[in-house]
């Protein structure tokens, strides 16, 4: 199916700080939904490519539209709807970052796998894959990589990786694990004690890294499930954003970001249960960022929207730590 977002079009319409004040104190930035994409259609990320915005798709099985019998994963052109031959058949939870002339998409081989496989290709057509992680006394779910940029150390890359064991590391599900590596080839765990949170459901998602800090935009439970995000030098000592929630959900979720979707398909939206803001991934494209996520019912009936903020990257980042005056 092809899927054309009209929002993305639209957004130069939209007009408004990316940051505002009112009386003395910061107020978060605004992100602006505008509303479901697909159906049944969750783990995407947003990414430019050689110049062009694409979506990263998990097509599951399950996913009327896929007539393979399995998942696998896609990207869609987002300026042309087209999506690229489907690859990693059979690989699940999957994410995707680009460097350079290449793109990278991690995927586990199960889902609660003891494998993350990485893909990678300079076309999007061709993939050469490896197993960069194979841990048996893991369950894994979804990953996120980030690249860092640092003089002292030297540049390299971390992986976020969600996990429901061991106990002893997950404590309770789910669980933000790390790896490092400098090549995107060899991957190394990191200390134990890098983790975020043990002590309740705190679902990684999302991991970005800016000026000495990790951002872990992850999934919690508060009057349903909203994304949260906190910061971390080390890995080990968090700071959550005074901001926070990043996303809950909210009538707007329900929005029709994408004309092509059928009078069932949009009756199934008006009528779904939403107490679920979740799995959300952006990117930057001509001066904004560019949001995915998903609403549902966090119990198997999902929909994938769309939203951005007009600014950048940096001070979306920035925007939920803001500096207090002393």
């Amino acid at each position: 199916m092809k899927i054309q977002s009209m929002a993305f079009a639209a957004m130069g319409l939209f007009l408004f700080p990316a940051l505002s004040v009112a009386g003395g104190k910061a107020q978060k930035p605004r992100i602006v939904k505008h509303g479901t994409l697909d159906l049944d259609l969750v783990e995407t990320t947003p990414v430019v490519f050689q110049e062009r915005l694409y979506r990263f798709e998990y097509v599951r099985q399950r996913y009327k539209p896929n007539r393979t019998g399995d998942s696998y994963f896609r990207f869609i052109d987002v300026g042309t709807g087209e999506p690229t031959p489907g690859f990693a058949r059979g690989f699940h939870l999957g994410s995707a970052f680009a460097d350079g002339g290449t793109m990278y998409v991690t995927g586990t081989d199960a889902w609660g796998g003891h494998k993350v496989q990485m893909f990678s290709s300079t076309d999007l057509v061709n993939w050469d894959t490896r197993t960069v992680l194979d841990l048996e006394r893991y369950e894994i779910f979804n990953t996120s990589l980030c690249k860092v940029e640092d003089r002292k150390r030297g540049d390299r890359y971390v992986m976020m990786f969600e996990i429901g064991a061991p106990p002893e590391e997950a404590g309770v599900r789910f669980t933000a694990r790390f790896a490092e590596s400098a090549d995107l080839m060899t991957w190394r765990l990191t200390p134990a004690e890098c983790v975020y949170a043990k002590d309740r459901y705190t679902a990684p998602h999302c991991l970005r890294y800016l000026d000495g800090y990790f951002y872990n935009f992850y999934l919690e439970v508060h009057e349903g499930y909203e994304m949260r995000v906190v910061r971390s030098k080390d890995l080990v000592h968090w700071e959550p954003s005074p901001l926070n929630p990043v996303l809950r959900h909210s009538p707007e979720d329900k929005k029709i970001a994408n004309p092509k979707l059928t009078a069932e398909q949009r009756a199934i939206i008006a009528n779904a249960e939403n107490r679920n803001n979740s799995d959300l991934d952006f990117c930057e494209y001509q001066g904004r960022t560019i949001i995915t996520y998903s609403w549902g019912d966090q119990r198997g009936v999902e929909f994938l929207a769309e939203a951005s903020y007009a600014g950048s990257v940096k001070s979306l980042l920035q925007g939920f730590f803001p500096k207090v005056k002393q």
